[in-house]
């Protein structure tokens, strides 16, 4: 990919109507046919890069995920475990000053303590613990969108099985690091408050807005641009996206269990399996845990920010026929 991203929306004419389509133009099919007309016939499977440049099944796209942190496991897994690691352990820090004011609350006896001095204890504590979870939850917010868009950047380039470097990815994603975090922030309020009214509308619009981060990156939009592109791309496609994420989330809390579970068991020994639920707050069995979920976040983040993009590039190429325009960006004829 260039510095014009290969991924403008259909509504996005092309300047030079005459020349053939290139990488980020609306594709023949698209000018001469019409998004709404029937698409082709079937064709032969074209693999430039890590999927079949047509429309993708669950599994390609599951698949086509794993390939892609395979094929570039230096800038994917890499940068995933820097990221992890610095909001972990960051993270970590920020609360270790709040670690003596929450011990002491989890280790209240109502037995021998009155309810206005339990009251009291938890005022005193429950500011700084919130702050300290507040910026812990903020830095791994920020890491997150970083790495979604970074990576977002790359699976463009595996999709027709291009070269890319650190520099290169940094680059083409920088511009676009603001926008994604006013985008991102904004979203998890829609979302948040959708969930507070009732759990439905919540996960409606976790699903209708779960290409904002592809579009908003890949196609160079703006942010209300970008929630615009999601809803149109997953609009009559609801269920079936909803599927796909879910069983990524299902797959990536499976992946975090088994990485998490050592380090958890570790933690327990060594506070000698005590059921005292303030030995779980000491330092030992935070580090631990801070360990096993850098080690999760290096695998379930990558792998989660890489469906997404998928997702996205099955919908354009189901709904806007941009399987074509690859084809011709990877090098072939294409119809």
């Amino acid at each position: 990919m260039s510095d014009t991203p290969g991924w403008s929306s259909p509504d996005q004419p092309s300047n030079q109507p005459n020349q053939p389509p290139q990488y980020g133009q609306q594709p023949q099919y698209g000018q001469q046919y019409g998004y709404n007309a029937p698409p082709p016939g079937p064709q032969q499977s074209i693999k430039p890069g890590v999927i079949p440049l047509r429309p993708l099944s669950a599994g390609e796209i599951i698949d086509g995920s794993i390939t892609t942190m395979r094929r570039y496991p230096k800038l994917i897994i890499g940068a995933a475990a820097v990221v992890a690691a610095v909001t972990q352990i960051i993270g970590l820090l920020v609360q270790l000053p709040f670690l003596d004011d929450l011990t002491a609350a989890v280790s209240l006896d109502p037995n021998t303590m009155t309810e206005e001095q339990i009251l009291e204890q938890f005022t005193n504590t429950l500011p700084g613990v919130l702050g300290g979870a507040f910026l812990s939850t903020l830095l791994v917010l920020i890491g997150t969108v970083f790495l979604s868009g970074y990576i977002t950047v790359i699976v463009g380039h595996a999709v027709l099985g291009e070269p890319v470097s650190f520099g290169q990815a940094w680059e083409e994603f920088k511009p676009r690091l603001l926008p994604l975090l006013g985008a991102t922030l904004l979203s998890s309020l829609v979302i948040t408050v959708g969930a507070l009214l009732c759990i439905v509308p919540g996960v409606w619009l976790w699903v209708m807005f779960a290409l904002v981060t592809p579009a908003l990156v890949l196609e160079r939009c703006g942010v209300g641009a970008a929630f615009g592109r999601s809803r149109k791309l997953v609009k009559g496609a609801w269920w079936r996206t909803f599927g796909i994420l879910l069983l990524t989330l299902v797959i990536g809390w499976v992946i975090s269990w088994i990485v998490s579970l050592p380090f958890g068991l570790a933690g327990a020994v060594s506070t000698g399996l005590s059921a005292d639920p303030a030995a779980a707050l000491g330092l030992g069995s935070l580090v631990l845990s801070t360990i096993g979920a850098i080690i999760a976040s290096t695998i379930t983040l990558p792998f989660s920010s890489a469906v997404t993009v998928l997702v996205y590039v099955d919908r354009r190429m189901r709904s806007e026929g941009m399987d074509i325009e690859l084809q011709r960006a990877a090098g072939h004829g294409g119809l």
